[in-house]
């Protein structure tokens, strides 16, 4: 077994081909065809992240938000990505990152927070070329529920000590469009769409502002929105190699505190 062979069977999942123009998904640091010991699964690679893959003996570390966005002028440990960096590659480690294919594939993120909610997908929110491919998904709920129910629901589902919603409306909640991480861009999308209400992170004031009397916004935090991250990398590796060292991160925390 290989890091590549768990790569492989990541992209399979989530083509690299289904990432945003922006983005760096791919592999950060270290050697692909390296024996595979083990695997670490995270949101974000941080240096707690790498201490806990090198205590498990893990050769690979999956992540959804990739380590590298910008490139290196230097690599002397100055920063937490570089100290990232020189630990990885002086123990062997091998980082590999699925972020925006992650979003936009089926069974993906998005699509994953709906079922989290008891929901069923109707359509993709911001689709590409392929019609089933994109970012956000439009969703029904099992049955309408009043909005403060709704809020309530969604702040348990994803373990959200909070969450910043627009006045509650008096309507039922009953279509819902949701998009994992920072989805502000997709509000008009989905008012056009005929939700009623929509589920992302890191909304920002004016849109609460301009949309109020439109569509109930739900905004929670961008690390609970995409903590699903982990669990969708355990099901795909897991149902290819059964038996597999593979890890959810136990010690990663969301970086944000609310007080």
């Amino acid at each position: 077994m290989t890091n590549r062979d768990i790569i492989n069977a990541i992209t399979d999942f989530a083509p690299l081909s289904y990432q945003e123009s922006w983005d760096n998904s791919g592999v950060q640091v270290g050697c692909v065809d390296d024996e595979c010991s083990g695997v670490m699964l995270c949101v974000d690679v941080t240096e707690i992240v790498v201490d806990e893959a090198i205590m498990r003996r893990c050769s690979l570390i999956v992540s959804h938000h990739p380590l590298l966005f910008r490139g290196l002028k230097s690599i002397t440990g100055a920063t937490a990505v570089e100290r990232c960096v020189i630990k990885a590659i002086r123990h062997g480690l091998t980082i590999f990152s699925a972020h925006t294919c992650l979003d936009s594939t089926r069974g993906g993120i998005s699509h994953t927070m709906a079922k989290m909610l008891g929901a069923t997908v109707e359509r993709v929110l911001a689709p590409q070329a392929d019609p089933e491919i994109g970012l956000g998904v439009v969703a029904t709920m099992p049955q309408p529920m009043a909005a403060p129910d709704f809020a309530a629901l969604v702040r348990r589902t994803f373990n959200s000590p909070v969450c910043r919603t627009t006045p509650m409306p008096r309507q039922p909640i009953s279509r819902i469009a949701l998009c994992g991480g920072s989805g502000g861009e997709f509000i008009p999308t989905a008012i056009s769409t005929g939700a009623q209400a929509y589920i992302s992170s890191d909304t920002r004031y004016h849109d609460f502002v301009d949309h109020a009397d439109s569509i109930f916004l739900v905004d929670i935090g961008h690390f609970e929105s995409e903590n699903c991250a982990k669990s969708i990398f355990y099901d795909v590796i897991c149902k290819k190699f059964p038996n597999f060292a593979v890890y959810k991160s136990e010690l990663e925390k969301n970086p944000i505190n609310y007080l």
